[in-house]
């Protein structure tokens, strides 16, 4: 019979057989499914967590699958299902950890849980959206930037990022959704506040901002994140009044890497919900640049309904005038 349990450190020799196919499966076991602080950290309430938390599901001794849940950093009633490995064509078992990581965040106080999953798997796709209630939203990509050999841009307008930013950048964020997208997607100032725990991270983040020359406000805000230091990804937010010259923003990225790490991959992401996503992607097919990762953004949402009397007054109905009482509907 199978059960759900948390992932153990003496289940390390299974798992590393488990996911031997990932590059960075080193990388992965050691940050996110066995951290030294992981024991500890499953016994902090939900609004204290910081670090990835994995479960397996076995079968008497073998272990048929795994999830593992990313808090957000703020707020983190916002959850992301960060992997989910199981046995090939076992889909009964992706939709038993699927629905105990829900069940078990949801009682915690979780209200939001967002998964990305690649369009060459669909169906993997039908048991979240058919089985476990999850919504289709919008799409991510990543695209392959080919090697540059010169860069060119200017340092004036790029500095590192300070937390004193994180009210001007989460409102470029929320301003570049798309409007239906923004009460599910927005983002808090806390989300890009750097964290007293980011040396524990699962991966490396570099953020900085871009500047107007003139008036050297922020126009942009750059993140470069990598988990093995060997491939990293570009993100770019910018609002849609914002004019920003991509390609130095991508030389720019690419001179601050080389800092760190001279031969590496290098992805720029794009997001079919903000503003811009389309543009970007035309930018990209017109220089060539290599599509090699599409994937679909799905999300499972609970919100609260608040039934509240509303005082006594005069109400415009599509211009009906009505007296008294009404109650907002449940």
């Amino acid at each position: 019979m199978s059960r759900i349990r948390k992932l153990y450190y003496f289940d390390k020799k299974n798992m590393q057989e488990m996911i031997s196919f990932l590059n960075n499966r080193d990388a992965y076991i050691g940050h996110v499914m066995f951290n030294p602080l992981l024991p500890l950290h499953h016994l902090l309430p939900l609004k204290c967590k910081f670090l990835p938390e994995s479960y397996v599901l076995k079968d008497k001794k073998e272990i048929k699958g795994l999830i593992t849940i990313a808090p957000s950093k703020y707020p983190v009633k916002r959850l992301e299902i960060l992997r989910l490995f199981f046995e090939e064509n076992c889909y009964e078992d992706a939709y038993e950890l699927i629905q105990y990581a829900v069940s078990k965040y949801k009682a915690l106080g979780a209200i939001s849980f967002i998964v990305r999953v690649e369009d060459s798997l669909p169906d993997l796709l039908r048991v979240f959206v058919a089985r476990c209630g999850f919504s289709q939203l919008s799409y991510e990509r990543l695209w392959k930037i080919p090697e540059q050999v010169n860069t060119e841009f200017n340092e004036k307008d790029y500095r590192e990022f300070r937390n004193s930013d994180s009210t001007t950048v989460s409102n470029l964020y929320n301003e570049s959704l798309l409007p239906h997208f923004r009460p599910l997607l927005s983002s808090d100032p806390r989300e890009f506040k750097e964290s007293v725990f980011k040396g524990l991270s699962y991966f490396n983040e570099y953020k900085y901002v871009i500047l107007d020359r003139k008036t050297k406000n922020i126009t942009g805000y750059i993140s470069i994140k990598t988990s093995d230091n060997q491939n990293y990804i570009l993100d770019i937010i910018q609002s849609s009044w914002q004019e920003i010259d991509v390609k130095s923003v991508i030389d720019f990225g690419i001179s601050r890497i080389k800092k760190r790490q001279k031969e590496f991959n290098l992805f720029i992401k794009t997001k079919k919900y903000t503003q811009l996503g389309e543009k970007y992607e035309q930018l990209f097919m017109e220089h060539r640049f290599e599509c090699v990762q599409n994937q679909i953004v799905l999300t499972n949402s609970s919100a609260k309904i608040i039934k509240e009397r509303v005082s006594t007054g005069r109400f415009t109905i599509l211009n009906r005038f009505c007296d008294g009482s009404i109650n907002v509907p449940g």
